[in-house]
């Protein structure tokens, strides 16, 4: 399990939409290439890390606003799940609590894992995030739909009927 928790100086509301904001990742996740949003659930990822190259999907499983997300991957080479939570700690400052588990690939990985190297990436990633959310006056953008477990288990794409996942 890779855990990590910042404390991020803007309303939950604000936080919580940036991160809805998938595409802009690569902005403030180190080894993140590329994020597309393909529709309300699923997202394509592509990363590059010490020269190893990964293409996945991922499928959000949970979303509701302000509080949680879930998503697991459910297709590529990467294998992992996990929830980003947000509290709001009083009208101006937001906890951020990250939780994964990552099925690492091959000796190289498994040892990245075991050393604490992809725990320290996913704090480098956090405070990175918290400066992006505290640099702006606003959200970069939102959505605010809400997706239930119940509706994950539905064929690949079928998410729930919104306009667009923006």
């Amino acid at each position: 399990m890779v855990q990590g928790t910042i404390t991020v100086d803007a309303p939950v509301r604000r936080v919580y939409d940036q991160w809805t904001q998938f595409e802009e990742f690569p902005r403030f996740m180190h080894g993140v290439v590329a994020v597309e949003q393909t529709d309300a659930r699923h997202l394509r990822w592509r990363t590059g890390i010490a020269g190893f190259r990964r293409a996945f999907e991922t499928e959000i499983v949970d979303q509701l606003p302000d509080e949680r997300i879930a998503w697991r991957t459910v297709g590529g080479d990467v294998r992992q799940h996990g929830v980003v939570t947000f509290t709001p700690l009083d009208e101006r400052h937001t906890r951020v609590r990250l939780a994964m588990e990552v099925e690492p690939e091959g000796p190289t990985e498994r040892a990245a894992v075991a050393l604490g190297i992809v725990s320290s990436r996913v704090s480098g990633d956090l405070r990175r995030f918290k400066d992006f959310v505290e640099d702006r006056r606003a959200a970069t953008g939102a959505w605010r739909g809400r997706l239930r477990p119940e509706e994950a288990d539905r064929a690949p794409g079928a998410g729930p009927a919104h306009d667009d996942p923006k």
